[in-house]
């Protein structure tokens, strides 16, 4: 586990890692705003002297421990618990990596607990660093915002990757559909799917969070802020949506050429076909073995049924062209 510590106010700033929980427990009487950052959740005994510490209820850790729950909140009397799923695309691979992220405000300490190092949060530490910024002036409800905040704009940008994807198939659905195309679409409706499958609960969580009445939660900032992450989130489930129904409409699209080949290929087939059925009933009378075939006796008799044969064939090409089934 790794353990950060980034305590500040409007003059100071300390930035550290922590070795013990009793360096945090000293900042909870002041009058500055602590962050406590744990990276790992795992460690029963650093857990237990977290919760022991801050004076909480059992089943606070141990949410934070399980890293398989919905997004969810819970007002405790001496905290606000709540966990939301962080989403990050993989540079190397282009996977979804997806990570339980808890935190826990109290009246000037937030407590943020990770799965594992490295998050998407390093843009709000370079905010806290910048002295005259509004977050050196707020509370540590206006830092639990920013990181939602933070959070729900990477939906927004993971969303919108996988975008650009499903946009670039429409190309390859009308010029060549091939089976590697309705590979990639299910692909994509997996990946789709998933991300929705995290991102509604924390819709769901965070509407909760602005309608909550909280002492740790200033009603200004859940009149401003906190509404405006939930249309922040709307906008996030609202293009999940649309680009749902963008591969339900490419997948159309993807039958409807291929049948549409298909149709072509049979109309060939069938034109092929009919043109030969009268040449193949004229071939089959001459191949006859009766005796008496007036017609074998002539002398340009083969030559007139070859004749006979290729009108046939024309007048039915002349024919199909007209009422342009060819």
């Amino acid at each position: 586990m790794r353990l950060r510590l980034i305590d500040y106010g409007t003059e100071e700033l300390k930035e550290y890692d922590v070795m013990s929980v009793d360096e945090v427990l000293a900042l909870r009487n002041t009058e500055t705003v602590s962050w406590f950052n744990v990276d790992g959740v795992h460690d029963e005994a650093v857990m237990d002297a977290i919760a022991k510490g801050f004076g909480f209820e059992s089943l606070v850790l141990a949410d934070a421990m399980n890293t398989f729950s919905r997004p969810k909140l819970v007002e405790y009397l001496d905290c606000l618990f709540l966990s939301i799923k962080m989403l990050r695309e993989d540079t190397e691979s282009g996977d979804l990596d997806v990570e339980n992220l808890s935190l826990i405000l109290t009246k000037n300490v937030l407590i943020s607990f990770q799965e594992k190092p490295g998050d998407v949060f390093d843009p709000i530490r370079e905010r806290i660093r910048v002295h005259k910024r509004r977050i050196r002036r707020s509370g540590p409800d206006y830092l639990l915002f920013a990181l939602l905040d933070t959070v729900v704009d990477n939906y927004i940008y993971v969303i919108g990757s996988l975008g650009l994807k499903i946009e670039d198939l429409e190309d390859g659905l009308l010029e060549d559909p091939a089976k590697s195309v309705i590979e990639e679409i299910y692909a994509y409706k997996r990946e789709l799917n998933q991300l929705r499958k995290n991102i509604i609960p924390a819709k769901e969580m965070i509407v909760n969070l602005s309608k909550v009445e909280s002492e740790f939660i200033d009603d200004d900032r859940k009149e401003v802020h906190f509404k405006e992450l939930v249309d922040n989130i709307s906008q996030a489930t609202d293009s999940t949506n649309s680009f749902r129904e963008i591969l339900s409409d490419q997948l159309t699209i993807y039958h409807t050429t291929i049948s549409s080949k298909l149709n072509d290929t049979m109309r060939f087939l069938t034109v092929f076909s009919v043109i030969f059925i009268p040449l193949t009933f004229i071939a089959g009378i001459y191949g006859t073995n009766f005796e008496v075939i007036p017609e074998l006796h002539f002398e340009y008799g083969y030559y007139m049924m070859l004749g006979a044969m290729v009108v046939v064939a024309v007048g039915m090409l002349i024919y199909f062209k007209r009422n342009k089934w060819l």
